[in-house]
């Protein structure tokens, strides 16, 4: 049975030191999933450490653990960063969840031209709330230690601001005449990866980030959903710096 993880601040973890899972984690472990002294767990803080024991006691509050093992996750030398123009619909979850389980660092909601969806002022917080929670609830099933970060939403003009900060922005088109295979890759650094809604991109938004320094890449001959379009992006980004070591 695969030992299910749960995340919680952890200070300075050691091997035989005991730690308490409490609050709404605490209690899903040990009301909901029902688990019982002497169970394999891991708790990890969600920026790259995680501790495996066992159950050392639970009630209906939570449950402590004590700690035989400390885990930690290397941060990769290259950050993929991936800016997800609203979708309609499930289909933001589908996309945070499978960007997550990629393993993905950042994510950063925006509000293209074409989008469906609007968030307005009073409706950020909410979108924002629920799209952390997909994150953090697709670390847990994917048993990542690393939760990737949902920014706040981004205009256009402050992405194409956030382009020349990056190593490397690849703007999605159906229309590229390069292919994401034939661009360099950074082997260090921040690559970034932005997602136009179902509508498409406008040729506004297109100018805007070529203009400053992204490149256009098509990454499929057919058009695939906004859900889609960034998982299959950052897979192939995945490979290539596997292929280019």
């Amino acid at each position: 049975m695969t030992e299910p993880l749960f995340l919680a601040a952890l200070d300075a973890p050691a091997v035989g030191q005991v730690v308490e899972l409490t609050g709404e984690e605490g209690r899903h472990a040990s009301a909901v999933r029902r688990l019982r002294v002497g169970e394999v767990i891991l708790i990890s803080d969600g920026n790259g450490t995680a501790v495996r024991g066992p159950v050392a006691g639970a009630d209906k509050s939570g449950l402590s653990m004590t700690v035989e093992e400390v885990l930690h996750e290397p941060e990769r030398p290259v950050r993929y960063v991936a800016v997800q123009a609203l979708p309609k619909g499930d289909r933001a979850e589908q996309a945070v969840e499978m960007l997550t389980e990629l393993g993905v660092d950042e994510i950063v909601p925006w509000q293209a031209e074409r989008s469906v969806v609007r968030w307005a002022p009073d409706r950020v917080e909410r979108g924002l709330t629920r799209w952390r929670a997909t994150a953090r609830e697709a670390s847990k099933q994917c048993r990542r230690f690393r939760v990737p970060t949902v920014s706040t939403p981004m205009t256009t003009a402050e992405l194409a601001l956030r382009i020349a900060q990056t190593d490397l922005t690849v703007v999605l088109h159906e229309t590229a005449r390069t292919r994401l295979g034939a661009i360099t890759l950074p082997p260090i650094g921040e690559i970034m990866f932005i997602v136009g809604p179902e509508g498409g991109l406008s040729d506004a938004e297109v100018a805007a980030f070529t203009a400053a320094g992204g490149r256009t890449a098509l990454i499929a001959d057919a058009v695939l959903r906004t859900s889609t379009a960034g998982v299959v992006a950052l897979a192939q980004l995945q490979a290539l710096a596997v292929r280019d070591r």
